[in-house]
């Protein structure tokens, strides 16, 4: 079972029919080929933009009732780049879940926030983001949680890895984390999820500001006016529930 946020819904990862995939579920697929036909099942609970107590509300109370072998739990990121925020009480928050969560499944994987260096909109909350990975990865250790830890996966700080709107994964960071996540649980991956990209031209001065003027006015405006309105992309957003791993190869091989 996966549960979080846009980042685990797949949000910049979209299959043929408009649901996106994202790392999560390539995720399950990496483990269900690696399972008897039949004898798996997966549900993705997550929905874009919500904060961690909604995700402890509404998500978490769900895996505790169906007691999966392994649940993913990637929350707080929503909270963390508000204004105002205390990552120290948010990892509190975050801490108690984790123990409650770790009483009625078999694993816990824990997942960090990544190092957003040069990520435009987010480049000043860098520290209050280490602060709260820090808390994340204690957290893990006394609760004996494996550890996605985005950070330390500098192949994601490639601007290929990331989609237009500079806030979400594309297919192909999606895909990195996929692989990286197989290595935490002990998986043979079909690849590298630190292989380097390949050599890109060198990119003028003029040419990055057009794409930044043009970035700012299709995502970043929308984006502080929905702040400002108090509104969240996920509001009408239904979580995509239980999958098929067949199904989610058909939406990977149709959108390769």
């Amino acid at each position: 079972m996966a549960v979080g946020d846009s980042f685990t819904e797949g949000v910049g990862d979209p299959g043929p029919d408009g649901t996106y995939v994202g790392w999560a579920d390539r995720f399950a697929v990496l483990l269900a080929d690696r399972r008897p036909e039949g004898d798996f099942t997966y549900t993705n609970l997550a929905v874009r933009g919500k904060l961690l107590d909604q995700i402890v509300g509404h998500q978490l109370q769900r895996a505790r009732e169906l007691a999966p072998d392994l649940v993913s739990f990637c929350a707080g990121g929503n909270d963390i780049i508000r204004p105002g925020t205390d990552p120290d009480e948010v990892a509190e928050r975050y801490e108690r879940a984790v123990a409650d969560l770790t009483s009625a499944v078999g694993t816990v994987l824990v997942t960090t926030g990544f190092d957003t260096r040069d990520v435009p909109v987010l480049r000043h909350m860098r520290g209050k983001i280490a602060t709260y990975n820090l808390h994340l990865r204690a957290i893990a250790d006394r609760y004996g949680c494996p550890v996605l830890d985005l950070w330390s996966l500098r192949t994601v700080q490639d601007r290929r890895a990331w989609d237009g709107d500079r806030l979400h994964l594309s297919p192909e960071g999606h895909t990195r984390v996929a692989l990286r996540a197989g290595q935490v649980l002990g998986l043979e991956v079909p690849a590298d999820p630190d292989q380097p990209w390949p050599v890109l031209p060198p990119r003028g001065s003029s040419e990055t500001r057009r794409d930044n003027i043009q970035w700012a006015r299709e995502y970043l405006v929308p984006w502080i006016g929905r702040r400002l309105r108090g509104e969240s992309s996920g509001d009408r957003v239904v979580a995509k529930g239980s999958l098929s791993p067949g199904d989610i190869k058909s939406w990977i091989e149709a959108v390769a």
